[in-house]
């Protein structure tokens, strides 16, 4: 894990920090942000507020995905339409079974080529081989587990098989109207990789623990984002 050199920079890290975790953690545009700022007596201008989510978001997602404890073998894939600079893409996802997301990947195209991409990635960066491979009933999932010998841990299915993918799409939609739409696949796939990691390490359920265990995993969650953008 690599620390954060914030040099060079008019505000401290602390402002910085803040307004990075804001913008990944909520359903926030920019503006909002700058306005949530404002309010708390620091003028800082939307643009500045962009600089700081582009060049800080990746390295505090890297951070945060370094601590992670590894995903379990149970994965779940899937894709969903997007619209980005007026043109239809599709946005791969994968999660296991507990939610969590292993990768994103924007593709303009929804073939096994595609899906070769998305497999390969997370054969690569995810250290573990899968137990199952649940999809929906798209061919291009079939194919690619074929070529890379995973035919016999595809798990192909309807909707309700693979739940826990479809639901992890509600997040990005809610931004996806947030932000009017991603502007280029470029900005969109380093916005989503970046909320991932953000979403990864806050996305507590509480709605499944009792209050005092709440209280435990989002004081977790809080010192696994201070121990992530520690200033170097």
């Amino acid at each position: 894990m690599n620390p954060i050199s914030f040099k060079r920079h008019r505000f401290p890290p602390d402002v910085i920090r803040y307004a990075v975790w804001l913008y990944f953690r909520f359903t926030l545009s920019i503006r909002d942000v700058e306005e949530l700022l404002a309010q708390r007596g620091i003028d800082v201008s939307r643009e500045a507020v962009r600089c700081w989510v582009n060049k800080f978001g990746p390295l505090i997602a890297a951070n945060l995905r370094w601590r992670r404890t590894p995903p379990t073998g149970r994965w779940h894939l899937d894709e969903m339409v997007v619209k980005i600079g007026g043109r239809r893409m599709f946005l791969w996802r994968a999660v296991d079974d507990e939610g969590e997301v292993l990768d994103v990947l924007v593709q303009k195209r929804r073939n096994k080529h595609a899906a070769l991409k998305l497999l390969r990635r997370l054969l690569k960066n995810q250290g573990i081989h899968p137990e199952t491979i649940t999809t929906d009933k798209l061919v291009s999932y079939r194919a690619a587990t074929r070529e890379l010998g995973l035919s016999r841990r595809h798990r192909p299915g309807g909707m309700r098989e693979n739940n826990r993918a479809e639901n992890s799409h509600l997040a990005i939609r809610r931004r996806e109207r947030k932000q009017q739409k991603f502007k280029s696949q470029g900005s969109a796939q380093r916005f989503l990789a970046s909320h991932a990691a953000v979403y990864n390490t806050f996305n507590i359920q509480p709605h499944l623990i009792s209050r005092p265990g709440l209280r435990t995993l989002r004081a977790q969650a809080h010192e696994a984002w201070a121990v992530a953008t520690a200033a170097a």
